[in-house]
């Protein structure tokens, strides 16, 4: 009998939905649509604009450079989503853990900002967490989206063929994963460890635990 699996559906807000189309096309994604693990629901924030040119910006208030996402538009765009998120440097870091943790949720709504930067508004009324992918800049919030939504997507049950596929993975068990190799044996002088050729797994999974890397 086949296993009865959830689905989980992501929300994105985004002012560029056509980035998204490419990578959506390829797997884990792919998969896990055909198989109603997940639902992808892209929301073109230009559709919520305040007027027919599709105003969603503004100068900021104090003056600076730059144009600032306004809340209005965003505010209308998430009703009825649960679960907004709003990706930002200013936001938590982001890891396996949380990656965990989100996979658990039946609907995340992932909030792209663009420009300089989201009215402060969004941050402090309209989202459940604010999070960040690492201490650089990006020109939008589309990437970071990607990158939360494959490692969310690689964790629900039924996405990936078998499950030690992801707990064996880096991160997963507070470490990374240790090195590995394939044909041939020796390249340019350079050789496989002579462990992993000799077919004695309790060696091989000794070599496998001295050589994990410690978070």
């Amino acid at each position: 009998m086949t296993p009865k699996f959830r689905m989980l559906k992501f929300n994105v807000i985004t002012l560029f939905p056509n980035l998204f189309e490419e990578h959506l096309n390829n797997l884990p994604f792919k998969k896990a649509m055909v198989k109603k693990l997940i639902a992808i629901n892209l929301v073109n924030l230009r559709d919520f604009a305040l007027n027919s040119y599709g105003t969603v910006d503004d100068k900021p208030y104090g003056g600076g450079t730059g144009m600032i996402l306004m809340i209005e538009p965003i505010y209308k765009a998430l009703e009825g989503l649960k679960h907004p998120i709003l990706l930002s440097p200013t936001g938590i870091k982001y890891n396996q853990k949380k990656a965990g943790e989100l996979s658990k949720l039946s609907e995340i709504t992932l909030i792209c900002g663009r420009y300089e930067g989201v009215d402060a508004r969004v941050k402090d009324n309209l989202v459940t967490e604010v999070i960040s992918i690492g201490n650089y800049i990006l020109s939008g919030g589309e990437l970071a989206a990607l990158a939360i939504m494959e490692s969310v997507t690689r964790l629900i049950p039924g996405v990936l063929e078998k499950q030690e596929a992801f707990e064996d993975e880096s991160f997963s068990n507070g470490h990374l994963e240790y090195p590995q190799y394939t044909r041939p044996e020796v390249f340019k002088k350079m050789e496989v460890p002579k462990v992993l050729l000799s077919g004695n797994h309790k060696e091989i999974e000794q070599w496998k635990k001295k050589n994990y890397t410690k978070l």
